[in-house]
C-alpha cells in the first residue's frame, strides 16, 4: 500500500478534540474532553468497558452526536465527506456480509468508495487472507472475520484508521499478528491508528496512550513516561495509581 499519510504533513495532529461534551440518557458520557492523536503512530485508547472509548471513537468518525466541542481529523470537521475515503472505521462487530464471501465483501465495498479494482487484492493480502479469499464470510473464524472487517476498511486507502477493540476475544497468536499488522500500517506507510482496548497488556504496542475512565482522559503519554510518572511496572498497575490519584484529589471513585 501506498503511503496516505502525506497529505497531513509531518508533526500534525491527525485528530484534534476540544472540549467535546456527548450525552446519553441524560447522563454525561463524555464530560469534557480534549485529546490529540499525532500524525503516523499506533495510539492505544485504553481503559475499562464503558468509560467512553466507543462514544470517542465514533465523535472522531462523525456518527455521534454531541452537544458541544469540536472535532477535527485531518484537518476537516469530523463526518465531512471530505473524509469519506481518508477514514477508516472498524466497530467491535463485524461490519461485513456473512453471506458473501472475503472477496465479495472487500469487492462491493470497494465500489461504494470507488477505489480501484486492484485495492482488494492488495488488502486481502494485507491481512494475510489470500487461502480465504473465496469462503464466506460467515464461515470463517472470529478472528479471520475481524481481519476481513480491517481489509474492508483499508480498500479506501486511509489515512486514518479507527478501530474498536479489534482483538477481543482473539487467541494470543492473532491479537500479535493484529498489532504487528497496525505497526506496519503506521510506521512503514505513515497511517494513524486509534486502536481500543480493555486489555492493558496491549498498551505495550503501541507508540501512545491514552487512558480514559469515566469520559476523563487520566493519561496522554508514552508507556515509559507513564510508568516514570506512577513508579508502576507495567500499564495496568499504573492505571490502577492513577484510578487511586484521581479519587484522593476529589475525582470519581
Amino acid at each position: 500500500m501506498a503511503n496516505s499519510a502525506a497529505g497531513t504533513g509531518a508533526g500534525t495532529d491527525a485528530v484534534l478534540v476540544e472540549h467535546l461534551r456527548v450525552v446519553r440518557g441524560g447522563r454525561d458520557v463524555l464530560p469534557d474532553l480534549s485529546v490529540r492523536v499525532p500524525v503516523g503512530q499506533v495510539v492505544g485508547l485504553l481503559g475499562p468497558s464503558g468509560g467512553g472509548k466507543s462514544t470517542l471513537m465514533r465523535a472522531v468518525v462523525g456518527v455521534q452526536q454531541v452537544e458541544s466541542g469540536t472535532v477535527t481529523v485531518l484537518g476537516e470537521s469530523a463526518g465531512s465527506p471530505a473524509l469519506r475515503h481518508r477514514v477508516g472505521y472498524v466497530t467491535q462487530s463485524p461490519s461485513v456480509y456473512a453471506d458473501l464471501t472475503v472477496r465479495q465483501n472487500l469487492g462491493y465495498f470497494a465500489r461504494v468508495l470507488g477505489a480501484p479494482a486492484d485495492s482488494v487484492d492488495r488488502c486481502i493480502d494485507a491481512v494475510d487472507l489470500r487461502s480465504h479469499a473465496d469462503s464466506l464470510v460467515g464461515r470463517l473464524s472470529g478472528g479471520q472475520r475481524s481481519r476481513v472487517s480491517l481489509a474492508a476498511a483499508l480498500v479506501g486507502d486511509p489515512e486514518l484508521l479507527v478501530l474498536d477493540e479489534p482483538t477481543v476475544g482473539l487467541d494470543p497468536v492473532l491479537r500479535r499478528d493484529l498489532w504487528d499488522l497496525f505497526r506496519r500500517l503506521a510506521h512503514d506507510e505513515g497511517r494513524t491508528l486509534l486502536v481500543s482496548s480493555h486489555v492493558m497488556d496491549e498498551a505495550t504496542r503501541c507508540d501512545r496512550l491514552l487512558l480514559l475512565r469515566d469520559g476523563e482522559i487520566l493519561s496522554d503519554s508514552t508507556l515509559p513516561e507513564l510508568l516514570d510518572r506512577t513508579g508502576a511496572p507495567d500499564a495496568e498497575q499504573a492505571f490502577l495509581a492513577l484510578v487511586d490519584e484521581a479519587t484522593s484529589a476529589g475525582g470519581r471513585p
